[in-house]
């Protein structure tokens, strides 16, 4: 996944901040909010601990990014360079209570481009068979998952990975984008979450877009593969680190936290299927141990492969992570092949009432 940051102190955040809305396109609307989190609980946990003995230098973190929600304020926000600061784990706390702990790593499958279309056939099958209701205003779309992730942490001169423990996640978000409420330990102050209603930085209401998409902006688009595949490749030019790697992310981001209608969830899938260099991987696991079969695509810069993962039989998606397979240079060769930088699992997707209510508060 298309998470490049670069490293930074303190000092540096005003001159950035400057220049950041000048430099939003670098990274698509769907990954600034993440980033926009990240770097908000960090900032807090710098304040907080100023007094520290022990000064550490910027980590970067290596993730990918929640697809949908997003208060358009994140757009103020630049993929590119981000100011990201990695504090001590202290009492064994993470950002916002989440534990950390030893890097994730994983068993790197073996990946071949035997079987892709027929693979992803049937997944696109399987997909328009999934009973999609319809959202109606005053609706919100709740999305529950478990996610982790790994991030590099520098103390002095030596840098070391450390990772967010697998923790919940919760997301509402209404038919149209605009209301919207996150709880999320490794994000959130308050275990009461916070609200995702805010408007765009100009004081309107967000507008929805391929990589902040709304439930109602999904249900307008093209469920014509092609033409589907062609406008990502449009929209998207200039992102990520090529036009393939980034138009396969953007497909990857609207499997997670967003709820395509049932004819677009399936033309996804053909779309990319057309994608060159997916590949599929037999063996993958998702964020709660759940073993599948992964559509996944290496990314030649990063050296990350992102994979989609399904359930071997019934084709329902079960979540996605990103693993990291070649060496890299630099100050990211702390981060070694195997390394599963970000991972998640979807637990539940359903349509409720009201903001902050879950499926089972529903009946």
């Amino acid at each position: 996944m298309n998470t490049n940051t670069s490293r930074q102190n303190p000092a540096e955040w005003d001159e950035d901040a400057q220049l950041l809305s000048h430099t939003a396109r670098d990274l698509p609307m769907g990954r600034h909010q993440f980033h926009k989190e990240r770097l908000m609980d960090r900032i807090q946990q710098e304040q907080r601990t100023r007094t520290a003995a022990v000064p550490e230098k910027t980590g970067r973190f290596r993730l990918p990014r929640p697809a949908i929600v997003l208060p358009a304020v994140a757009a103020a926000l630049t993929g590119a360079v981000i100011a990201v600061v990695a504090m001590p784990a202290g009492n064994g706390a993470g950002s916002g209570g989440v534990a950390t702990g030893p890097a994730l790593t994983t068993t790197i499958g073996a990946a071949t481009t035997k079987g892709v279309p027929q693979l992803l056939d049937r997944i696109s099958l399987a997909a328009a068979e999934t009973s999609h209701p319809a959202v109606k205003p005053g609706q919100y779309i709740y999305i529950e998952s478990r996610t982790a992730d790994t991030f590099t942490k520098s103390v002095g001169d030596k840098t070391t990975l450390a990772s967010h423990e697998l923790h919940r996640r919760e997301i509402w978000n209404s038919p149209d984008g605009t209301k919207g409420w996150l709880i999320d330990p490794a994000v959130n102050d308050s275990p009461e979450g916070e609200t995702l209603s805010l408007p765009d930085e100009q004081g309107n209401p967000r507008k929805a877009g391929l990589n902040g998409p709304s439930y109602d902006y999904l249900a307008k688009l093209t469920t014509d593969p092609d033409a589907l595949l062609a406008k990502i490749y449009k929209e998207e030019k200039g992102h990520g680190n090529s036009p393939d790697q980034q138009a396969f992310t953007t497909i990857g981001d609207l499997l997670g936290e967003s709820y395509p209608p049932a004819e677009l969830y399936s033309a996804l899938f053909k779309a990319a299927a057309k994608i060159p260099g997916v590949v599929v991987v037999q063996d993958a696991v998702d964020a709660v141990g759940r073993h599948g079969v992964a559509v996944a695509r290496l990314d030649e810069t990063s050296g990350e492969r992102e994979e989609w993962i399904f359930d071997r039989k019934s084709h329902v998606f079960l979540g996605e992570r990103s693993v990291q397979v070649k060496e890299t240079r630099g100050e990211d060769s702390v981060i070694k092949p195997g390394t599963v930088t970000y991972t998640s699992a979807i637990m539940n997707r359903a349509i409720v009432d009201g903001i902050k209510q879950t499926p089972s508060q529903a009946g």
